[in-house]
């Protein structure tokens, strides 16, 4: 007796099979294929929520950015108005206002060119809103206030619509 060698399985081999289905074959094929419209909606739901929690993080992210980034232009204001003080031996008046650090007024001594900040935008916050300034300050009586109005555009405010201005950050805006 002679033994026959052995041949493992493969699909070709089915093919050959009187007893197979060829419609549940074709079935199985067909299955495996793709995805059902029931699979489709899950993800796409899925996925909505998951935007959803996600937008609602990052739109509140940058609400402190802007506040952050005004803060920092707040800064650069105050620097800018210390460089003006050490040219002209004064602080522009309330009346110059800020546009004092980009024309030069008519009793500036020292007045570097190009100005102190590069242009206007400068002088808006981060929701388009001109930056406020007194000389000298309520609130620094010995030197000045800059302020923005903050993200709702009207004096005071508490929480997220607070001023931000150049004055500690505990004291509540009037």
């Amino acid at each position: 007796m002679r033994a026959l060698p052995l041949q493992a399985p493969d699909d070709s081999s089915t093919a050959c099979d009187p007893h197979a289905d060829p419609r549940r074959e074709a079935h199985e094929e067909r299955r495996s294929s793709g995805f059902t419209l029931i699979e489709i909606m899950a993800v796409v739901i899925i996925m909505g929520l998951l935007m959803g929690v996600v937008g609602v993080t990052v739109f509140s992210r940058v609400d402190d950015a802007r506040v952050a980034t005004t803060r920092m232009q707040v800064k650069q204001i105050e620097n800018a108005l210390e460089f003006y003080r050490m040219d002209n031996a004064r602080y522009p008046s309330s009346e110059q206002g800020l546009g004092a650090l980009i024309d030069a007024p008519a009793d500036a001594r020292n007045y570097p060119p190009g100005g102190y900040l590069k242009d206007r935008s400068a002088l808006k916050d981060q929701w388009g809103n001109d930056f406020q300034y007194q000389a000298p300050g309520q609130r620094n009586p010995h030197t000045f206030d800059v302020w923005s109005f903050g993200p709702d555009g009207s004096a005071g405010g508490s929480g997220q619509n607070a001023d931000i201005g150049n004055w500690s950050s505990d004291e509540v805006a009037e």
